[in-house]
C-alpha cells in the first residue's frame, strides 16, 4: 500500500478535521462529527483516527473500541465448550469502523481493522477479552468481517465475533 509508513492511528483529538469526513453512511459520519469526542471524554468508547503523519488534520478513517459483555448462550456451541461457564463473557466491541469514500479501494479498511485487532490483543493481556465483537451495518460490511474469519452469532443477524485466540494466530502468522 503506497505511503503506508506515513499512516498513523491515534486517539481522536481536536486537531482532526471531522467535518469533511464522508464514508457513505450518514450514521457513521454523524457519529464522528457530533458524538465521538463526547464518547471519548465520557469514557464510553475510545475512537481512533487513521491519518497521515504528513497531514494529521485529515481523517482517512476511524474505529471505536469499548468494553462489552455477551451472554455465553448467544455463542455457537463449539465456542461455548471452550469457555468457562460464566453467564457473561468479556469481549471488546469494535463499535464502528469507517473509511472516507475518497480512500476506498486502497486496502485502508483492512489496515484499520488490523490496527484495531492488534490493539485489542495487546490490551487483552491486561484487561481480559475473549473475543472482538462487531455489529455490521449491512451485509456488505458483514462480508468484509467474514473475509477476516469473523463468525456470525447464531441468533443475532449482523453481529459477528472473532475469538482472541484466532486474532493471536492471525497476527503472528501474517
Amino acid at each position: 500500500m503506497p505511503g503506508e509508513r506515513d499512516l498513523i492511528v491515534e486517539p481522536i483529538g481536536k486537531h482532526h478535521n471531522r467535518g469533511d469526513f464522508s464514508c457513505g453512511y450518514e450514521a457513521l459520519d454523524q457519529y464522528l462529527q457530533k458524538q465521538a469526542t463526547q464518547d471519548a471524554r465520557r469514557m464510553v468508547a475510545a475512537p481512533f483516527i487513521l491519518t497521515r503523519e504528513s497531514d494529521r488534520r485529515t481523517v482517512i478513517g476511524y474505529y471505536t473500541l469499548s468494553a462489552f459483555g455477551i451472554s455465553l448462550h448467544d455463542l455457537p456451541d463449539e465456542i461455548v465448550k471452550k469457555l468457562p461457564a460464566y453467564p457473561i463473557v468479556p469481549v471488546t466491541l469494535l463499535g464502528r469502523l469507517a473509511l472516507d469514500q475518497r480512500y476506498k479501494g486502497q486496502g485502508l479498511g483492512e489496515f484499520l481493522l488490523v490496527d484495531a485487532l492488534k490493539r485489542t490483543l495487546k490490551q487483552s493481556s491486561q484487561i481480559a477479552a475473549a473475543a472482538v465483537v462487531v455489529d455490521a451495518i449491512d451485509e456488505n460490511a458483514a462480508g468484509f468481517y467474514r473475509h477476516f474469519e469473523f463468525i456470525n452469532f447464531p441468533d443475532k443477524p449482523g453481529r459477528l465475533f472473532l475469538p482472541m485466540k484466532t486474532i493471536a494466530t492471525l497476527l503472528t502468522s501474517g
